[in-house]
């Protein structure tokens, strides 16, 4: 494959399915696809039909039990609390299985819907990583929206969980979300059964244990898993990966689908030649 932009611009344009093939074989499939691009029901394409995949091996496995282990996978600053952490691909894997385990116990299979409202912290990734192990399809909402605008999403993607944090800071501000996250369970139709809590300690003096049969600790779940590993599931290249809402502005907020293994292989190709 050739490496020079111009090269790969100009091959992208003239023959896409090869460009594209060759960007997916950077990555791992536990089934080869069976053709690159389905377009006989187009606007409605269809990236790598037949394929068989999983984000999180090909995020984090394939890495963390190989050579670079060791190496950082998330390096983590936050200027508004000043806090700092690196976790190897290694100590991800780990994370990630563990949580994966805890969705599952808790009910979550594949194509069931998760709902994570959190601010940029790592655990963020770990439930994002963990629904694309396990097939749940994960939808991030904005951690500075409304209950309104958090209820509205509910109702329509119907999670089977929701993970959130007990607080956010910005600007100085803390943003109390578990309190968020009340509100819009109460004003949402839809019931969702479990809330997982990351405490950051940002809420002190305040319980936010409010429905003691839903809320759930982050670090008791994860404490009842230690040793967990969860098997990656092997999806579709056209299962679902996550719903992304528009921002509702102009109109009610629209759920937008994202398949596996096209934007899997658009992502990567993406970071490679923005970041190399």
């Amino acid at each position: 494959m050739v490496h020079r932009y111009e090269e790969l611009y100009q091959l992208s344009i003239e023959d896409p399915e090869r460009f594209w093939a060759a960007e997916a074989e950077k990555l791992h499939w536990f089934k080869r696809w069976d053709k690159v691009l389905d377009d006989s029901r187009a606007p409605f394409f269809r990236w790598f039909p037949g394929g068989e995949t999983n984000l999180c091996y090909n995020a984090v496995d394939r890495h963390a039990l190989g050579p670079r282990g060791d190496r950082p996978a998330i390096i983590w600053e936050s200027p508004e609390t000043g806090g700092s952490r690196i976790i190897t691909f290694l100590e991800l894997y780990r994370l990630v299985n563990r949580f994966s385990a805890v969705l599952k116990a808790r009910g979550v299979k594949k194509g069931d819907r998760v709902l994570i409202y959190m601010p940029m912290v790592p655990e963020a990734l770990v439930a994002v990583l963990a629904c694309a192990r396990i097939g749940a399809i994960h939808s991030i909402i904005f951690a500075g929206f409304s209950y309104e605008a958090l209820a509205d999403r509910i109702d329509d993607c119907e999670p089977k969980l929701l993970v959130c944090a007990d607080g956010g800071v910005r600007k100085g501000k803390t943003i109390p979300l578990k309190r968020i996250v009340d509100r819009a369970l109460a004003a949402a139709s839809t019931e969702v059964p479990y809330v997982i809590v990351l405490d950051r300690g940002l809420e002190e003096g305040k319980d936010w244990r409010t429905d003691p049969g839903r809320d759930l600790s982050w670090e008791e779940e994860l404490e009842r898993v230690r040793e967990a590993e969860v098997e990656p599931e092997r999806l579709l290249s056209t299962d679902p990966s996550y719903i992304l809402y528009t921002s509702g502005t102009t109109a009610k907020p629209k759920g937008i689908v994202r398949d596996t293994g096209g934007y899997m292989v658009a992502l990567h190709a993406s970071m490679w030649q923005v970041y190399g």
